[in-house]
């Protein structure tokens, strides 16, 4: 009954946006018969490029139609997701989404172009990675208890770096700090390379990195990697305990990728993309790719995907308030 209420619901926003029956009905049986344009809403060369044009080339080889990326870097992925979300929904454009998008929602408020849980239609969740507590090993701490004992001990001489002011890896030095109940200084950078190296170099002491960009550090010996932030410990590094695990009891934090669509898509067009990236995340090769970055395929339904964004909503909403965090 609610899948027929939110078909039904969907079916009447399309309809209202100018789409006459006849036609809507066509575009859904006959579904892709063009190219489809596929936004990635980040710069070339990430995680998230790596991921979509991953998903870009197997929906191509599924259906015969071009998925052509789209890279339209800019706002923490504002720029790219309010093209998707403008677009006309008949799911020939589509964008990659990332958690940076319901950080957005708190941090920009009414300054985005967008509602991201009206204007755009969640399609799956693709993957869910974790971020990687990683230190300088010149810091007298091997695990995340010494960390904490460390920083109680010595309140403002820890400091750790991020990518950027707003970002994940920021909001989750964040959350440590508060449910930790520590004081680190935030450092932010242009770009989460750039505070990589300096927490190689000894310029800053930590950091949260996904696990592929610090990887060859790790098995160097040049960071030394004592936590995975999200709820469960990562197949990439087994060995390495969750920070819920290692003190902070609750901390989670996940990276994640997936794709939508402009808000009033038809739900069977919707429901169509769904099953076939569910089908293609079970492929061998895809599997490979992404756990390179220590990432695992997820392939929810549209309505579990929702309800994550929401839930994601809440939570950085939550973090946002208590930290006086502002958009800077």
């Amino acid at each position: 009954m609610e899948i027929k209420r939110r078909q039904l619901a969907q079916f009447g926003a399309a309809l209202s946006a100018g789409m006459a029956w006849p036609q809507l009905m066509a575009q859904t049986g006959t579904y892709p018969s063009r190219s489809v344009r596929f936004i990635i809403p980040f710069a070339p060369g990430g995680g998230s490029d790596i991921v979509g044009r991953v998903i870009c080339a197997k929906l191509q080889e599924a259906f015969g139609q071009p998925f052509v990326p789209d890279n339209r870097a800019g706002g923490n992925s504002v720029i790219g997701l309010n093209a998707c979300a403008k677009a006309p929904p008949d799911g020939y454009v589509l964008s990659l989404l990332t958690g940076s998008a319901t950080v957005n929602v708190s941090l920009q408020g009414t300054k985005q172009p967008y509602d991201l849980q009206k204007d755009l239609a969640p399609i799956t969740q693709i993957t869910v990675q974790p971020y990687s507590l990683v230190v300088n090993p010149k810091l007298p701490v091997k695990n995340l208890a010494e960390l904490i004992a460390f920083a109680k001990a010595n309140p403002g001489v820890l400091n750790y770096g991020s990518s950027g002011h707003g970002g994940i890896s920021h909001l989750a030095g964040e959350l440590l700090c508060s449910m930790a109940k520590v004081k680190m200084t935030h450092v932010p950078y242009k770009g989460g390379s750039l505070a990589l190296n300096d927490v190689v170099s000894g310029q800053i002491s930590m950091m949260f990195s996904s696990q592929l960009q610090a990887q060859p550090f790790t098995s160097s010996g040049r960071l030394r990697m004592i936590g995975v932030t999200t709820a469960r410990r990562s197949p990439a590094t087994p060995d390495v305990p969750t920070l819920s695990e290692s003190g902070v009891p609750g901390y989670d934090i996940a990276g994640w990728y997936g794709l939508a669509a402009p808000g009033a898509t038809p739900p069977a067009i919707i429901d169509k993309l769904q099953q076939e990236i569910a089908k293609i995340l079970k492929m061998p090769d895809v599997k490979e790719k992404l756990a390179q970055d220590g990432s695992e395929a997820v392939g929810s339904t549209p309505a579990q995907f929702k309800e994550h964004i929401r839930t994601e909503v809440d939570k950085w909403r939550a973090l946002i308030q208590t930290s006086g965090i502002t958009a800077g």
